[in-house]
């Protein structure tokens, strides 16, 4: 069950920790609601930090909505198995077909702010992305399928420069947090 991957997550930071008791603290008032964007104040999404099998570029994706690059991902709708969710989320939104989860837990968990916007011509109120990160590797040579509905691009940027391409402030700490943990695989697997 999402909630049971959510409270074996250890927090690395006190913003996590934070953001963790709040993610908690809704479940216990929503239940499972929290799967699905019908909760107009907070709901699940998925996010993954792809990278290539050298460990030294991510998948970036513009999404046409903020008019940003970033990660790529979506909403839970109702599905409990959040990994499933990334994979799912991957090869809608880029067409990767290979892709290996480096990790089978959440390496990242945030509450994100997301302001009034209109999608598909419909206003889309103030609410809380409550997301959780997996870490993936894909071949950088495999071809790329930009979904129209969701992006106009994707592309492969050095680990450095995804914080620097960005312009949501919120999301650098975010992605330099994400790069750390690719390089927490690196020690692992003894590649560095």
């Amino acid at each position: 069950m999402f909630i049971d991957e959510i409270n074996k997550y250890n927090p690395i930071s006190d913003i996590e920790k934070a953001d963790k008791e709040l993610i908690l603290d809704l479940y216990n008032t929503f239940g499972n609601k929290l799967l699905s964007r019908d909760n107009k104040i907070a709901h699940i999404t998925v996010s993954a930090w792809i990278t290539n099998k050298s460990l030294d570029k991510v998948l970036m994706n513009y999404h046409n909505i903020f008019k940003n690059w970033g990660w790529l991902g979506g909403h839970a709708d109702m599905m409990d198995n959040l990994l499933d969710v990334a994979k799912k989320e991957i090869y809608e939104e880029s067409g990767l077909k290979n892709i290996k989860p480096l990790f089978n837990n959440i390496i990242s968990l945030e509450a994100l702010p997301v302001i009034s916007h209109n999608k598909n011509g419909k206003v889309i109120s103030s609410h809380i992305h409550l997301n959780v990160t997996y870490l993936f590797m894909a071949n950088e040579n495999d071809k790329l399928i930009i979904n129209k509905n969701e992006g106009s691009g994707l592309k492969w940027v050095k680990i450095d420069d995804a914080p620097k391409i960005t312009n949501e402030e919120q999301m650098k700490p975010i992605y330099v947090k994400l790069n750390k943990r690719i390089e927490e695989y690196k020690k692992i697997m003894g590649k560095i």
